[in-house]
């Protein structure tokens, strides 16, 4: 009996990607899997019915969920919806396992087999499954766009007739990847850009895209190509020499972010405060609290004469693009599910076993055991 993958619509009001494009529907078809999605599923994206083809269209979620061995999703689910899908489905998609763990107790009895995109290994191997990145890089795409729209600044300098206008200076914070994708946007923008990390390792890759990298004398190398916490030292330090270089620039980008995790606090309000009138924050950490204590999530504030800007769930600004990206992640990722035609589980694979949260009728990943891994 064919496997089947199913996708219905994303439920969070923000939301407009899809899981499963017509270009990657049409790829898992030729393994001789059954794809059937919820109507509309892809038109928020750009997608709509007629472009998946042979696809089985259904018109409700229900339908979907009680037959799909396979579920691609974007938003994390709630309880509700694994009580939802069949009992022993596989469910691949971000999950937030940090995040209301008890939801996956749900999945759990009901022996669902749940993976979380966002616990993916960061290993070569696993590159082109990488889903964090793949919307990373959709946010620092749009969030530059957002600073430049918002900035009562152009960005490049103009030499007019009424004569030379200089060019903005962006700074971004963290040199991850939805800060190096800032860096190249503001650059081929024509702004001049400095770059900040506490990884000293990422100042090459900041140099290489035209940015001046810009060192405070802090550093903080952590595991899994993230940042550690900083000491109480550490922090009074970095402050202090960013807030006086602030006070020289016209745009602040902010990237860091720990999945999962609340996003670090690296402006205060001080800080923020000492830049000239008319510049603009843009805080992308803003979903998870914001790298900026002046931000509010979801909100564009105008605050002594500096606009702060929190926009949430940036990749879904973008739909079209984010959600290729994104569905050929969820593609590559079940390749490893494809053992000629049948759904099997390889637990001895490092990626399969780093991203499963329930299994066996357990949770089993050390974020919601408790465990260490």
């Amino acid at each position: 009996m064919s496997v089947i993958v199913g996708v219905v619509n994303e439920t969070s009001e923000l939301e407009r990607r899809v899981a499963l494009t017509p270009e990657v529907a049409a790829k898992i078809r030729k393994w001789g899997w059954h794809v059937m999605l919820e109507s509309g599923a892809g038109v928020a994206a750009g997608f709509p019915d007629s472009d998946y083809g042979d696809c089985e269209v259904v018109d409700d979620a229900h339908s979907v969920l009680n037959r799909a061995d396979i579920v691609f999703r974007v938003s994390p689910p709630d309880a509700a919806f694994f009580k939802a899908t069949k009992t022993g489905a596989c469910i691949i998609g971000f999950m937030s396992p940090f995040s209301s763990p008890e939801r996956f107790q749900v999945a759990a009895e009901r022996h669902q087999v749940v993976f979380a995109v966002e616990l993916i290994p960061r290993t070569t191997r696993a590159q082109a499954m990488d889903a964090l990145s793949s919307q990373a890089a959709v946010v620092g795409y749009k969030g530059t766009l957002i600073a430049a729209g918002e900035s009562p600044r152009f960005f490049p300098m103009l030499t007019t007739a009424a004569g030379t206008i200089r060019p903005s200076h962006v700074l971004v914070i963290g040199a991850g990847v939805a800060g190096l994708q800032a860096i190249a946007t503001a650059k081929r923008l024509g702004a001049i850009v400095t770059a900040y990390d506490v990884r000293p390792e990422t100042a090459e890759q900041v140099e290489s895209l035209g940015a001046k990298f810009l060192d405070l004398g802090v550093q903080a190398v952590g595991e899994g190509g993230y940042a550690r916490a900083l000491t109480p030292e550490e922090l009074a330090q970095q402050r202090q020499a960013l807030k006086d270089f602030l006070g020289k620039v016209n745009v602040l980008i902010t990237t860091a972010a720990v999945p999962g995790r609340p996003a670090p606090k690296i402006i205060t309000a001080d800080m923020a405060r000492n830049m000239k009138t008319g510049s603009v924050i843009v805080d992308l950490a803003a979903d998870g609290g914001g790298n900026c204590e002046l931000t509010e999530p979801g909100k564009t504030l105008e605050i002594d004469g500096i606009k702060v800007v929190g926009p949430l769930n940036v990749p879904a600004t973008v739909p079209m693009d984010a959600s290729l990206m994104y569905s050929r992640n969820l593609y590559n990722f079940s390749t490893l599910l494809n053992k000629d035609g049948a759904l099997d589980f390889d637990w001895d694979d490092e990626i399969l076993a780093g991203s499963v949260l329930t299994r066996d009728g357990q949770m089993v990943h050390p974020v919601l055991t408790g465990e260490k891994s």
